[in-house]
């Protein structure tokens, strides 16, 4: 167990994932209030709410996702999006409780995604992308650092 002065970080990391975990479950809700609804009215209407180009890119996107969307997709959307959700719980619970497991989630989950995310930056570069990439960086570096300090007091201790 990491000592006393690691607990605000870990509890700043395991809010961040129950943050990521109530995100994607409200996308997953979302998901699944569009089954058995008319998606071209949907695209249609967002592509109003969201005052894009009706010719451009998002709203061509949004009108191929819902020409291409079937309820069997959906609902492999909104169960995919509960898993997730669930594992970020899971993950911000064992953080908030300073467990080890947990602690070696958030470093290989968060080096897992790293790789994909500095592709999809490299790409297409927007600020938010930048965000994300550096806040999953300092995770994984903090996580690491936690557990390289943890096994050197193990090493002392024997």
């Amino acid at each position: 167990m990491p000592p006393a002065n690691h607990s605000v970080g870990l509890r700043t990391v395991a809010v961040l994932e129950a943050a990521k975990g109530i995100l994607v479950l409200l996308l997953g809700v979302g998901v699944l209030a569009l089954i058995h609804k008319n998606l071209d009215d949907v695209a249609e209407r967002l592509t109003e709410i969201l005052r894009v180009n009706p010719e451009g890119k998002l709203s061509n996107l949004f009108f191929n996702a819902a020409d291409r969307a079937t309820d069997k997709t959906l609902w492999v959307l909104a169960i995919g999006a509960l898993v997730y959700a669930a594992v970020r719980f899971v993950e911000a619970f064992g953080l908030w409780r300073e467990r080890e497991w947990a602690q070696w989630f958030a470093l290989l989950s968060g080096a897992l995604y790293l790789p994909w995310e500095l592709y999809s930056l490299l790409r297409h570069p927007r600020p938010l992308k930048w965000g994300v990439v550096a806040a999953n960086a300092v995770i994984v570096l903090y996580m690491l650092i936690l557990r390289i300090k943890a096994q050197r007091r193990s090493v002392r201790a024997i």
